[in-house]
C-alpha cells in the first residue's frame, strides 16, 4: 500500500471533485484494482503473462498493467463518482508506475522489500506457499524450459522440446522403445 500511496498523491490531488476524506478509499481501490487483475489473469491461466511481467522488472504496455489502468479508472467512476477523463488521467498515472516499481523491485537483488514468492502467495491466498516461485519463473521465463531464449515458454519451446535433437524428450520417448 505504501507504494500505491506514492503514486496515488499527486494524482488524486489533482482531481478536486475527490474529497480529502476520500483519499485513502482511492488508494486502496487503486492496490485493489491490481490485485484483482492479478488474480484474475493467473484465475484465468494466463500464468505465464504474469511471471513473464514480473520477471522482465515490469513494462508500461504491458496488457496486464492495461487491464489493471483499465479496472482502476471503472472502479474511480462507479465508486467515487468520478468521470471518465477524471478516472483515466489518474489510473494511468497510478496503476503503470504502481506496477513497474513493484516488479522492478521484485527483481531487484538488493532490494528485499518485494520478492515473487510472498506476491503470488496473496495473490492466490497462501497456496503457492512451499512452492519456489523464483525457480519456477527462472525455469519457464529464461531457464530450461525456454528453449528458444526468448524469455518466455510459448509453442516454439515446446515444439522443440519434442522435435529431434539431442536432449529433446521426443528422443526420451523414443530411447524407451529401442
Amino acid at each position: 500500500m505504501n507504494l500505491v500511496r506514492k503514486y496515488t498523491g499527486s494524482a488524486v490531488n489533482e482531481i478536486p471533485d475527490i474529497a480529502n476524506e476520500k483519499n485513502e478509499a482511492v488508494t486502496e481501490q487503486a492496490g485493489n484494482s491490481i490485485m484483482d487483475t492479478l488474480k484474475s489473469a493467473l484465475g484465468s491461466g494466463r500464468l505465464n503473462d504474469v511471471m513473464g511481467y514480473f520477471k522482465k522488472g515490469g513494462r508500461d504496455q504491458d496488457e496486464i498493467v492495461t487491464e489493471a489502468t483499465t479496472r482502476y479508472a471503472q472502479d474511480l467512476q462507479a465508486n467515487h463518482g468520478l468521470n471518465e477523463v477524471q478516472a483515466r488521467n489518474v489510473a494511468g498515472k497510478v496503476v503503470p508506475q504502481t506496477m513497474n516499481e513493484m516488479a522492478a523491485k521484485t527483481v531487484d537483488p538488493n532490494d528485499n522489500g518485494f520478492n515473487i514468492q510472498d506476491i503470488f502467495n496473496k495473490l492466490t491466498g497462501g497456496k503457492t506457499s512451499g512452492f519456489n516461485m523464483e525457480k519456477a519463473m527462472n525455469k519457464f521465463t529464461g531457464g530450461k524450459f525456454d528453449k528458444d531464449g526468448d524469455g518466455d515458454l510459448d509453442l516454439q519451446d515446446l515444439k522443440s522440446m519434442f522435435s529431434g535433437g539431442s536432449g529433446s524428450i521426443g528422443d526420451k520417448v523414443k530411447g524407451m522403445f529401442k
